[in-house]
């Protein structure tokens, strides 16, 4: 069903592209014939009178081969690229063959080439320049180019005479083998020289780098090929385990000092573990435990002053001097092994830093050798191909296009160009172009919407009705009472139809008229609409409210009134004062004294809606007279406060551009625009879309007198 949708809606724009293009060709066939008939016969006299030209083609078939330098090994057939084909096409046209040609061919007395030499400003200087300048004709009729992607060059040149153009085909392909075979000797021997020198210096630059890699190492006592062998790397091994073993013993020489220290400070010497382990300590301790035994039992015998008491308390302090020098030695003993144990580690320290130092020398001694290896090596590796490349390039260069075949051209039987029937099929065409773009531009030059379809597809609103351009000798503005019945007249029915429908919507009581531009028929698009309403038996209000031109009163060709809507605004007078009664029944008008400019927002602060809610309780419509819209800000204000609002555009003249922006700014604003009222169509026109308002069938239905 949606593809169905869609083929429709493409087959109903597709019928309205037709419509218009069939209505801008009723209108403006004679135009489009009369261009494209001019440029038809202009054409053909121009085709007609082009000189034909013969097309001769030569062919060369390049077929390479390519030989191994290294090895006996047969000749085996080789791919060419596109770049290489194209050089070779290249060649073929170049001037240097060009001139080969010339002279060849004596073509230098040619009566065809002498006329280049007569137009030419160089045509009196040397013979070389000379014929440079009939080699350049040459090449201006010649085309090379590859047959499909095979190794076939196609030569072809044209020429008003067909034997000529083989001629002068096969002397391009002759003369273009022949200077390519002598030019292939040239340019073998050049290379063979070039890269002889080449090999020569780059020979010399690899010798000396390898010269200077084995002075590196014989200076720097480095055995070919070993990185970081050296006799000062042999010794850090087994020189960092010494050191590991010293400070080992270093850091246990000094826990056993600390923790003396730390028993002495809590418990005297006594108490240092070193002391109490010493036998010779124990030794004493043990005497002094006997003197204490004896000194104990002599006391009790003979008393403390004894003379045997006093010599046992001399040995007692005898004993306890020699147990503290001897608890002193152990402890200096122990700070003495600790400085010693020290001392080794800071000497096998400095010379394992030292033995570092020389590693490091050692190590960038190690680190250039390498790197000058490295450029010797890259340099050989140079050398090396660089003799490969050139037996390559020698040999390529001296057997390539060995095998080349030259088919010579034969003398054409039928023109080449012009393709005369193509080219009148083209005038035919373009004669047609011609005609149609003229009329396009006609029609995009006069501006505005053509058509109802036109306008209801670029704005997106209906069109509420058609109205009919009125002429210059009558008043559109009195048409709707002198004659009723007529067009003018039908079409504002047609809009209040449109507006309201048949049985109309209570829900529409103001209606804005307004318009993008001045003088679209704004005003008398007003007056007409109430008036229609009026006689329809509605009491209507018409309200100007374009009051900077106060319009209303010179459309209905009055006098102006004492009072009007900005009075009424201003709180001056009262509505009533100022509402007068209308030309037909049930019609009164609420317009503009004089017009009134002024900075200030007179529509604002909720006049305007309190005056719109009186009138609504009063009358059955209200037509506003709105400003335009473009330019002025009180229609797009105003246009808010309806509960329609109808845009007026002109036929042929409003610009699109205005009357989009005009229903955009509607639309933004929150206006309600219900549709377009298409004014001053022309009666005679079909533009109007499939209503067909004004053509002869309608005759009848119409007052026209």
């Amino acid at each position: 069903m949606e593809m169905k949708h869609e083929a429709d809606e493409y087959e109903a724009r597709l019928s309205d592209v037709i419509s218009v293009v069939q209505n801008t060709l009723r209108r403006r066939w004679k135009t489009f014939a009369a261009v494209a008939l001019a440029v038809i016969i202009a054409g053909i006299v121009l085709v007609s009178l082009i000189t034909p030209m013969y097309s001769a083609t030569a062919k060369i078939r390049l077929e390479p081969e390519k030989a191994s330098p290294t090895s006996n090994s047969p000749r085996q057939p080789k791919e060419l690229s596109d770049e290489a084909i194209e050089t070779e096409a290249s060649s073929v046209r170049s001037l240097e063959v060009a001139r080969s040609v010339v002279q060849s061919e004596d073509l230098m007395g040619d009566p065809v080439y002498a006329k280049a030499l007569e137009t030419s400003v160089s045509a009196t200087t040397t013979p070389e320049a000379r014929e440079t300048i009939v080699a350049n004709a040459l090449l201006e009729n010649l085309n090379v180019s590859r047959e499909s992607l095979s190794f076939n060059l196609n030569i072809n040149f044209s020429a008003r005479d067909p034997i000529k153009a083989a001629r002068i085909a096969n002397a391009f392909a002759r003369n273009y083998l022949e200077l390519r075979r002598s030019k292939r000797g040239e340019s073998a021997r050049q290379q063979n020289i070039w890269f002889q020198e080449r090999l020569d210096e780059l020979g010399r630059d690899a010798a000396a780098a390898e010269g200077r890699a084995i002075a590196f190492r014989s200076r720097a006592g480095i055995l070919e090929g070993g990185v970081g062998g050296t006799i000062v790397d042999q010794q850090v091994a087994p020189l960092a385990g010494s050191l590991a073993a010293a400070e080992s013993e270093a850091a246990a020489a000094r826990a056993s000092l600390a923790a003396a220290r730390a028993q002495m400070a809590r418990g005297g010497l006594e108490s240092v573990s070193k002391v109490l382990d010493s036998p010779v300590i124990a030794d004493l301790r043990r005497q002094r435990a006997e003197v204490m035994i004896e000194n104990k039992e002599i006391t009790e015998r003979y008393g403390a002053k004894h003379p045997e008491s006093l010599r046992i308390q001399g040995q007692l302090e005898s004993l306890d001097r020699q147990i503290a020098a001897e608890a002193r030695r152990v402890v200096s003993s122990l700070e003495a092994a600790a400085a010693a144990a020290n001392a080794r580690a800071q000497s096998l320290g400095g010379s394992l830093q030292n033995i570092e130092g020389q590693r490091e020398q050692s190590a960038s001694a190690n680190s250039t050798a390498y790197a000058l290896e490295r450029e010797a090596q890259a340099k050989r590796a140079l050398y090396d191909n660089m003799s490969k490349f050139s037996l390559d390039t020698t040999q390529e260069v001296t057997e390539q296009f060995e095998q080349a075949e030259y088919t010579p051209a034969t003398p054409p039987t039928h023109p080449s160009r012009p393709n005369k029937p193509l080219l009148y099929g083209l005038a035919f065409l373009v004669g047609l172009a011609a005609g149609a773009a003229v009329i396009a531009i006609q029609e995009m030059l006069s501006g505005g919407f053509q058509s109802v379809e036109e306008l209801e597809s670029q704005t997106g609103l209906p069109v509420l009705a058609v109205v009919p351009k009125v002429a210059d000798s009558e008043s559109p503005a009195q048409m709707m009472l002198e004659r009723p019945t007529s067009m003018f007249s039908e079409s504002f029915r047609i809009a209040r139809t449109a507006i309201f429908g048949g049985a109309g919507n209570p829900n529409i009581k103001v209606i804005a008229i307004t318009s993008s531009l001045p003088a679209e028929g704004k005003t008398t698009s007003a007056v007409a609409f109430a008036r229609t309403l009026a006689i329809a038996g509605s009491r209507t209000l018409l309200l100007e409210c374009d009051i900077r031109r106060a319009a209303i009163q010179q459309v209905l060709e009055i006098p102006s009134p004492s009072t009007g809507i900005v009075e009424v605004l201003h709180g001056e007078v009262e509505v009533d004062a100022a509402i007068q009664e209308g030309d037909v029944p049930n019609l009164d008008r609420l317009l503009t004294v004089s017009p009134y400019f002024s900075a200030e927002n007179l529509f604002g602060e909720g006049r305007m809606e309190a005056l719109l809610a009186e009138l609504r309780q009063r009358y059955d419509y209200i037509v506003l007279d709105l400003p335009p819209l473009m330019g002025l800000a009180d229609g797009r204000y105003l246009a808010t406060f309806a509960d329609a609002t109808a845009l007026v555009v002109k036929w042929r003249s409003t610009p699109i551009s205005a009357v989009k922006s005009a229903v955009s700014w509607l639309r933004s604003d929150g206006a309600r625009p219900v549709g377009a009222i298409f004014t001053q169509v022309d009666a005679s026109a079909h533009s109007v879309g499939g209503l067909y308002y004004y053509s002869k069938q309608y005759a009848g239905y119409y007052q026209n007198q």
